[in-house]
């Protein structure tokens, strides 16, 4: 039995692959729109504002991280990602209510690119406010991966301050709440000056970070200790994040129990709540 074909079957036909072959282009371009927003790493560079940094160290905070995203180092990082590319926001940060995206997400895929994010954000008037709120900090940068127009293989918040966290929520809420969002937290504690008992400081912030602030896959952080050290931590820093380059056993493991000190073995860890106990103590709130 020889099938039978309907009047006008072919012209359909026909008329169908035409519109087809007219739309190609519009297809393909939709498809190249979709691969471009794949990215091997969405990053959130947090910044830490509150008055405990002065006017120059906030400048050459600000100017580090321009220079170093402009740097061969950084770029040949970028270059050395499976897809060659990477999207960073800036966002400054101080108390639970003092969050602001300085330089929204931005894809940096050479130097044309990365020079264009660094001119806006050497152009951003600095600022400064009250209070010190890591937790704050980590949450508006959690929120910042769901306005992303991209999709990166890794999302990262790296997080700069000079303080413990004294306001807002507890900071180990605020670092398990990204850790279940399986974001990675990269710490860059500031240690510039000599913690004073006229200030809410502590002289062990680089254990703080390490203890309380920091988690996620491949999590690290590179303390600073002089401000003439901030220009290449800041380039190294970024060097790791974007290769992956953070050590084979994070910090704190993702969504496992803190490990308890061993006598003899391990040093006590950081009480996190510290921040917040200084502060009630000079100011009983």
């Amino acid at each position: 039995m020889v099938a039978s074909v309907r009047p006008g079957f072919f012209r359909a036909q026909a008329g169908l692959a035409l519109a087809v072959l007219l739309a190609w282009p519009a297809l393909s371009s939709a498809r190249v729109l979709a691969d471009d927003a794949n990215v091997d790493l969405e990053l959130v560079l947090a910044v830490d504002i509150s008055y405990s940094m002065d006017s120059e160290e906030q400048q050459i905070q600000r100017d580090g991280y321009a220079a170093a995203m402009v740097s061969r180092p950084v770029l040949d990082a970028i270059a050395g990602g499976a897809l060659g590319r990477i999207a960073v926001s800036y966002v400054e940060w101080a108390g639970a209510d003092e969050q602001r995206t300085i330089v929204p997400w931005t894809l940096i895929d050479g130097a044309p690119a990365a020079q264009e994010f660094a001119a806006k954000l050497v152009s951003a008037p600095l600022r400064r406010a009250y209070r010190t709120s890591i937790s704050g900090a980590l949450i508006y940068s959690a929120r910042q991966f769901g306005t992303s127009a991209f999709a990166g293989a890794r999302r990262v918040v790296d997080i700069s301050g000079d303080g413990p966290n004294n306001q807002g929520e507890t900071i180990e809420a605020a670092r398990d709440e990204l850790l279940e969002r399986r974001i990675t937290i990269n710490g860059l504690p500031l240690m510039l000056k000599r913690p004073s008992l006229a200030m809410t400081d502590i002289g062990d912030l680089d254990a703080y970070y390490r203890d309380c602030v920091i988690g996620g896959p491949g999590a690290f952080m590179v303390p600073v200790r002089g401000v003439e050290q901030f220009p290449d931590a800041v380039r190294t820093k970024l060097v790791m994040e974007i290769a992956g380059l953070g050590p084979e056993t994070p910090e704190i493991p993702l969504m496992a129990p803190r490990p308890k000190p061993v006598a003899d073995s391990q040093p006590a860890r950081v009480d996190c709540t510290a921040g917040e106990q200084l502060w009630r103590d000079r100011f009983g709130n």
